[in-house]
């Protein structure tokens, strides 16, 4: 693969708005607690990183509602058949952001430029600090291609302060241990970052953030508290919710809210489970260009040169098996 070719196809993309839809029948939500006020509902569009399906909620788009997110994307579900030629996307580099991914199911390997190559699965919590840039490989694992499976989880990106956009490049993997958990009759979550009611994250962040995966049950109602000077928005993976304003939002939509409140009011009629993220806004300028993230256009012509001459590491080392 050309250096510059994964650079111009992986460029961000937009995504549409859709049109809330209104329930109809009784509402589960308590009119007299006050939350955070509904912003907009997005649709997800279907696309693919290399040979890898997703679902791409955002994509350097609604910064002011996401930050200090950048990207959302869902892989899979897929089923891979067993001995079945890998979902892979090539060797490419990053600059200035933190990709994380975080499986529901199946399993990945991820090789970088960092000399690091392992094989990550369920549960766990991947983080690539790119700083100043690297390159990774990602296909789906080991496991899958013995046994088959579904390959089903998330790669979001979390945009680097400026102060670290040009630190040394590190990779780390996050088991369960490092995640809070939370078992409760009506719902469960796991708190891969941040803190939700005691149940805390051991996992370390340039800037506050917060990343919760939670299960909600039949009939379940749930008021989520935030920063009210924070960001936070939901993305539902299976199901529906209703929301503020009862309004219903479903499978591959992400609603993002207002800030000047604290609570999040969450209701589920039947079984939901979601992902609510947000965190401090980072207020820096952003210039985006494919892969890299930066603060200036300068940065950017600066990633793009190194990426070039080879100080991001080699992509056909990364890509050799």
């Amino acid at each position: 693969m050309k250096r510059r070719q994964f650079i111009y196809g992986s460029a961000m993309l937009g995504v549409s708005l859709s049109i809330p839809k209104f329930l109809k029948a009784s509402s589960g939500m308590f009119e007299s607690i006050k939350g955070r006020s509904v912003y907009k509902i997005l649709n997800t569009d279907k696309t693919k990183v290399g040979t890898l399906p997703i679902l791409r909620a955002f994509a350097g788009d609604h910064l002011d509602h996401v930050s200090p997110y950048v990207l959302f994307d869902e892989f899979g579900p897929v089923v891979v058949n067993p001995k079945s030629q890998p979902l892979r996307v090539d060797a490419h580099p990053h600059a200035g952001i933190i990709p994380t991914t975080y499986f529901l199911s199946g399993s990945g390997h991820h090789k970088d430029s960092l000399n690091y190559d392992f094989q990550i699965g369920k549960g766990d919590f991947m983080m690539f600090s790119s700083g100043k840039g690297a390159i990774h490989m990602e296909e789906t694992g080991k496991s899958l291609y013995d046994d088959g499976g579904i390959y089903h989880g998330f790669q979001i990106w979390l945009n680097m302060p400026a102060k670290y956009k040009f630190t040394d490049p590190a990779t780390f993997v996050h088991k369960q241990d490092k995640v809070g958990s939370i078992d409760e009759k009506n719902y469960s979550a796991k708190v891969v970052l941040g803190e939700l009611f005691g149940a805390k994250s051991k996992i370390e962040l340039l800037s506050p953030a917060f990343y919760y995966h939670i299960n909600m049950k039949q009939d379940c109602r749930l008021d989520i508290p935030t920063n009210p000077v924070h960001n936070a928005f939901v993305y539902v993976i299976k199901g529906s919710i209703e929301v503020e304003g009862r309004r219903q939002v479903n499978a591959g939509q992400v609603v993002l809210y207002q800030r000047g409140e604290s609570l999040l009011n969450l209701y589920s009629k039947e079984e939901a489970d979601l992902l609510v993220l947000g965190g401090q806004p980072l207020n820096e300028p952003v210039f985006s260009y494919g892969p890299f993230v930066m603060n200036t256009e300068a940065e950017i012509q600066k990633c793009m040169q190194d990426y070039q001459s080879g100080k991001m590491g080699n992509p056909d080392l990364v890509n050799a098996k």
